[in-house]
């Protein structure tokens, strides 16, 4: 009894003595358990690879993108693993470390054959929208079907961690912060406010609503959008005005500068398609780590940040407009200031930052045509039109084609075994048409991808893309430089070349060292990245390895 009084009496001590050498807890094996105060993931939707060095020497010493390559570390070769290369997809991949096939988001929307109808990533109909006017709050990451790395953080801190997710679009916002995020918040375009949902929260808290009161969108209306240096020096654009460039601001508003006061007040969604987008976003994401006061505790929080504005700006004027430089170069000045905030507030090295993209994007088709670069535009609406009576007229019925997008060939399954149809003949003829398409490279039955003979990366893409409930029957795959629709101008992105699937991928702050590597990463190693970093566990559906030259 004795010898069991003085052990309990010994352990009591030396158990007190630890806890008090270490308050906050955080230790592992005999050794210190190190984290940052805060984990800050940005990404750039529609950020090709290049335009790191595309715009390089326009970039400022003080800005952002100097910053993260001079004294932050570069992964040169990361890319995306799977099709279709879009925004959910992107930004699901990112955070959870897995792909299309495993966490179930196949696309901005897709045909759910288990539900029968057309669904879009986050919407959720049990939800109600929080701060807004609208539906745009309906919305909840319920699809996602695996844990992210906010997840993983909430649950190995026993929800002592704070992770919330910004974007001016939802799925960009709710998609990375996960299911157990304290919030997401996004930008309703009706009000110009950042709206949240109940899945959430009841309210807005009380600095989200100081911030709309500033009505900020209205501010940055009146500033018009003119070029940040002489229009002449922007010599890595194309002239300011093409053909190929919609005209957003009104079909008067031909080229810089652009008069935005038209707008205020009346058109908030307009913000998307000008640089004041960015700017809004990190000005919400200051205004999120003093509301909530994000690295402040004891346990490392995080926060997943999108800035939506260069897929908007992309899209509608193209890689090669003075619109895409420009914002970039305003992009660049925008996170530069953000790192100086970050800095005074957590201190260098206090936080730990990775820059990346859900996606890059093709150059325009008559861009490349001019250049005499094979390119050109396929359109879905005129293969399902086609189809449509194709089927019709051997099989008699017009439902059996649900539609062509994300790249793929949606049939009505059921009424095809209902009515006793052949799906091999259905597939013969659907694939003799597409075959014969001017723009299309390969088509093909994708649970027969086995059986067909393609390239490996091209093959595994599809196969990482393929959820059977989510995904289509039949797999497109375009010619180089060829896009889906866009037809009239802009661009668009979604296919496996490098174009679409080359990213960038920066690390800065906390323990990294200057640095890079050219050895080939991919989109899907950041989670685990963090999670080797953070010593938590990597997300429930991570299929990518650690990034040594990170996190040795």
């Amino acid at each position: 009894m004795v010898k069991s009084a003085l052990l309990y009496l010994f352990l009591f001590f030396v158990l007190d003595a630890r806890a008090q050498n270490n308050p906050g807890g955080q230790q592992t094996s005999g050794t210190d358990l190190k984290r940052p105060r805060l984990v800050i993931g940005i990404v750039v939707d529609q950020m090709r690879w290049d335009y790191l060095y595309r715009y390089y020497d326009r970039y400022s010493a003080n800005g952002g993108f100097k910053r993260l390559l001079n004294e932050g570390f570069s992964c040169e070769n990361t890319f995306i693993p799977y099709i279709p290369t879009v925004t959910a997809c992107g930004h699901t991949s990112i955070y959870t470390g897995s792909v299309p096939a495993i966490n179930g988001i196949t696309g901005n929307e897709w045909w759910d054959y288990d539900l029968g109808k057309d669904v879009y990533c986050t919407e959720d109909d049990n939800t109600t929208t929080i701060g807004g006017a609208t539906r745009a709050g309906q919305m909840s990451p319920h699809n996602l079907l695996v844990t992210t790395i906010g997840d993983e953080l909430r649950l190995a801190t026993n929800f002592r961690s704070k992770v919330i997710g910004i974007a001016l679009k939802d799925r960009a916002a709710i998609l990375p912060a996960g299911h157990s995020a304290n919030a997401a918040y996004w930008y309703e375009e009706a009000t110009g406010n950042w709206i949240s949902s109940s899945y959430y929260m009841s309210e807005l808290p009380g600095w989200v609503k100081e911030l709309n009161a500033k009505k900020l969108p209205d501010q940055y209306f009146s500033l018009g959008w003119n070029t940040i240096y002489p229009l002449n020096t922007y010599v890595q654009s194309t002239p300011d005005v093409e053909p190929h460039e919609y005209r957003p601001f009104g079909r008067a508003a031909k080229g810089f500068p652009y008069d935005l006061s038209q707008f205020a007040g009346k058109n908030y969604g307009i913000l998307h398609v000008t640089p004041y987008g960015n700017t809004f976003t990190l000005e919400m994401a200051r205004a999120a780590i003093n509301g909530e006061s994000l690295g402040a505790g004891t346990e490392t929080d995080m926060m997943a940040i999108s800035l939506s504005t260069p897929d908007y700006i992309g899209h509608t004027f193209g890689p090669n407009s003075v619109e895409a430089e420009d914002d970039f170069l305003r992009l660049d000045k925008d996170l530069g200031d953000f790192l100086d905030f970050l800095d005074k507030k957590l201190g260098k090295g206090g936080y730990l930052v990775f820059l990346t993209a859900d996606h890059g994007a093709a150059h325009v088709p008559f861009f490349m045509a001019q250049h005499k670069i094979p390119s050109g535009n396929a359109v879905d609406t005129t293969y399902s039109g086609d189809l449509n009576k194709l089927l019709k007229a051997r099989f008699g019925s017009d439902k059996l084609l649900i539609d062509v997008s994300n790249y793929q060939v949606k049939l009505n399954r059921s009424l095809i075994k209902q009515l006793h149809i052949s799906k091999d003949t259905v597939d013969k003829i659907i694939l003799d048409y597409l075959s014969a398409q001017p723009g299309i490279y390969r088509a093909f039955v994708i649970d027969k991808i086995n059986e067909t003979t393609l390239n490996a990366t091209i093959k595994t893409a599809v196969i990482n893309g393929y959820y059977p409930q989510r995904s289509g029957d039949i797999q497109l795959i375009f010619k180089p430089q060829w896009i889906e629709n866009f037809e009239n101008g802009g661009t668009t992105h979604g296919e496996w070349n490098p174009y679409d699937s080359h990213i960038p991928l920066l690390w800065y702050g906390w323990n990294i060292k200057p640095g890079h590597t050219s050895r080939e990463t991919y989109m899907t190693d950041i989670a685990s990245t963090i999670a080797s970093l953070l010593h938590i566990q990597m997300p429930s559906g991570s299929v990518g390895h650690v990034i040594t030259e990170i996190s040795p």
